[in-house]
């Protein structure tokens, strides 16, 4: 769990014991998929502007660091994932109220790399290459995103031979870090996040994954403003959300 989010969990139980304004309970708590911040950003300040005395506190971070803090009782009001498994996990955890469950954007797979990269790649089977000697990729274990490229990766008989390149990250927007600072040749990320800093990093090749990459998002139970909660989801179906979320390079599920 990530400092900020310790903080604002401990500022909630400070404020309940010492007799919070009802303003309080106006605040809405959304972990969300990491390559969805900028978008979550721009999305909660209209949310905001359009339900006076509402607060949204977001938590970013990887899927399935996400679903570990919700199902062990962190006090989170709707949660967005960037995969169906770890959804389905805090479903099954009884974590979500399963009525208010939908896909609300799809996202692409791509490889970057450095912008002033001059090794060539247009396909999988090129990062075989001396020049890729290594590749930030989510952790598969955890991070949506690195399953992803897992995924891609076998059906092309490649996982075992590329493992050794690979450097595993806690979420995917550390892995396109990497590549913008030099650390690694080539990284897995979504279309969205290489969108991000068009002067730092390029597109080597569209990766073909097995499955749609859907968004779901759903309210929670437990976290103090289920009410809040339902009210961000349902706003996420509204043109503004998903207009910011188009400019933002999502397509629609």
């Amino acid at each position: 769990m990530n400092t900020s989010f310790i903080r604002k969990c401990a500022l909630a139980l400070c404020l309940v014991s010492a007799g919070a304004p009802s303003a309080w309970a106006a605040d809405i708590t959304v972990s969300a998929a990491a390559s969805l911040t900028n978008a979550f950003q721009d999305i909660g300040r209209e949310f905001e502007a359009a339900n006076p005395g509402s607060k949204i506190l977001f938590n970013f971070g990887s899927s399935g660091q996400l679903v570990q803090q919700i199902t062990r009782g962190a006090p989170v009001d709707a949660f967005a994932a960037a995969d169906q498994e770890s959804m389905d996990r805090a479903e099954k955890g009884g974590a979500i109220e399963r009525a208010s469950r939908f896909n609300f954007v799809r996202n692409e797979m791509v490889v970057v790399v450095p912008a002033d990269s001059a090794a060539g790649a247009s396909g999988l089977a090129d990062l075989k290459g001396s020049a890729f000697a290594r590749i930030a990729i989510g952790n598969p274990d955890s991070v949506p995103a690195g399953r992803y490229a897992k995924l891609a990766l076998d059906k092309g008989a490649l996982w075992d031979v590329l493992k050794e390149k690979m450097i595993n990250t806690q979420n995917v927007r550390q892995a396109l870090d990497y590549v913008v600072r030099g650390e690694a040749d080539a990284g897995f990320v979504y279309a969205t996040d290489a969108r991000l800093l068009p002067a730092r990093v390029k597109v080597a090749f569209k990766v073909d994954v097995p499955a749609n990459i859907l968004y779901p998002v759903a309210a929670t139970r437990g976290g103090g403003n289920q009410r809040g909660g339902l009210a961000f989801v349902e706003f996420l179906k509204t043109e503004t959300a998903q207009r910011i979320l188009a400019r933002y390079g999502f397509l629609k599920p």
